[in-house]
């Protein structure tokens, strides 16, 4: 595999389940998506290609990322068929 996470030729990217909570799926128009992508930050970008709304980008930027339920910081980690990413953004109150 190549430095930038790309699947190797022929090869096709693992199938990986995102789901959406608060505005985030609003901004991406649903709660759910699967996807194709090598890493997260593929993963993010195929979400933001397939958004219907126009924030989507920004929105999903500013979100915390959980990876299989826990907490994923590195937009660069490799991501396996089945994996699932939950994209919670920013809120706040008590």
């Amino acid at each position: 595999m190549s430095e930038n996470n790309a699947a190797p030729v022929g090869a096709q990217a693992p199938r990986v389940h995102l789901r959406f909570f608060a505005a985030a799926a609003a901004a991406v128009g649903r709660n759910e998506l699967d996807v194709s992508a090598g890493t997260v930050a593929a993963a993010l970008e195929a979400a933001t290609a397939q958004a219907q709304g126009p924030d989507a980008a920004r929105v999903l930027a500013n979100c915390s990322v959980l990876l299989n339920e826990v907490s994923c910081e590195d937009l660069q980690h490799t991501l396996t068929t089945g994996d699932r990413l939950d994209l919670l953004p920013p809120f706040a109150g008590g």
